[in-house]
């Protein structure tokens, strides 16, 4: 039972991971180009506001930002003439504005930061360099929380939202939702050049759920951070990125140098150009057999999800298993990693 648990537990954590990122990367997907047009309007980065949208409205599930289509947790104040609500936040029923769309509340997010003297420094910084806004949001007072900036920049290179703050430099914001966002996205040689590996052990980095996010203000919805790093990483050996849904293997293929057929040809793929779901993209070929004897599969995982999770080439997992590649796999069926009488003579054992 000890063996089954351990081994069921890395699927589970990716599992839950892609769950939390699908919802990311929906706010990200409607609320990208009012980022990018209140950037060009007021010089908010649209990095750091999609960043702090996701973070402060729990990805608008908040119950601010959909009671009150609040995104970004602004208080009153005293210049506020429009509708309020109360909630108990760092005082008891501390009045918070309320908006008729969530548009309203990313243009009026940038109007308070670009009008109120506390954050006049902030436009002062390279509009690019997302580190230094996050520091200074938190310097300048707009959250208490001590890793409010380690968790917008987080967020910002677990998604690669620095794109979006170059497209809307670059005036190319209109053609972030469509293919040609591939086409347009200015890539940055440099950041490929610097980042580093991550070794195999970094992989599975635990999920934190909602229970073990630490409590931020009421406009704050805990969100659990993704669980992939930015940087290119190790499964079996092989090197891989973590791709958001609408990413580009185009634009993925050229950062990384890989011809794009043999890109699609490494993740058996065929005809793909933005992902229409996160997924873990291979840049490396998978080998031909996985680092451990065995993958318990969850119901209904095909061998082309484990050959993805695992790094193992997907013909061989075909001919190890004598499974379609696309057959549905029961809950807890195990599928050999690596052919190997020990592998045979366990399945034959527990069978």
């Amino acid at each position: 039972m000890r063996k089954l648990i351990l081994l069921l537990l890395p699927g589970m954590l990716t599992a839950q991971a892609f769950a939390q990122t699908s919802k990311v990367m929906d706010y990200i997907s409607r609320y990208k180009n009012i980022a990018m047009s209140e950037m060009l309007r007021t010089g908010v980065p649209a990095a750091i506001t999609l960043a702090q949208g996701i973070l402060e409205s729990g990805c608008g599930q908040s119950e601010l930002a959909r009671e009150s289509n609040n995104h970004f947790g602004i208080k009153c104040k005293t210049e506020w003439r429009g509708p309020k609500t109360y909630h108990d936040d760092d005082s008891r029923q501390e009045c918070f504005r309320v908006y008729q769309s969530p548009e309203d509340s990313y243009r009026d997010h940038s109007d308070f930061l670009k009008n109120r003297p506390y954050y006049t420094n902030l436009f002062s910084l390279n509009p690019l360099d997302y580190s230094a806004w996050a520091y200074g949001l938190k310097k300048d007072g707009y959250a208490t929380e001590r890793d409010y900036p380690t968790n917008l920049i987080r967020i910002i290179e677990t998604y690669h939202l620095e794109d979006y703050s170059e497209l809307a430099l670059n005036g190319k914001y209109k053609d972030a939702s469509s293919e040609n966002y591939a086409l347009n996205n200015k890539l940055d040689e440099a950041d490929m050049n610097a980042s580093a590996s991550v070794k195999s052990s970094d992989v599975n980095i635990p999920v934190r759920t909602i229970a073990e996010t630490p409590k931020m203000r009421v406009a704050q919805t805990m969100v659990a951070l993704p669980a992939y790093p930015a940087s290119p990483f190790f499964i079996n050996n092989t090197k891989v990125v973590y791709a958001p849904k609408g990413a580009s293997l185009l634009a993925l293929a050229s950062k990384y140098k890989v011809d794009y057929n043999k890109l699609l040809k490494l993740n058996d793929m065929k005809d793909v150009n933005i992902l229409p779901e996160a997924k873990i993209v291979y840049l490396q070929k998978k080998s031909d057999k996985g680092d451990k004897k065995f993958y318990i599969a969850s119901y209904g995982e095909t061998l082309k999800d484990v050959s993805d999770k695992e790094a193992v080439e997907l013909k061989k997992l075909v001919e190890y298993n004598h499974i379609a590649p696309h057959e549905k796999l029961e809950e807890g069926q195990k599928v050999i990693l690596r052919k190997d009488n020990a592998s045979i003579a366990w399945i034959q054992n527990e069978e």
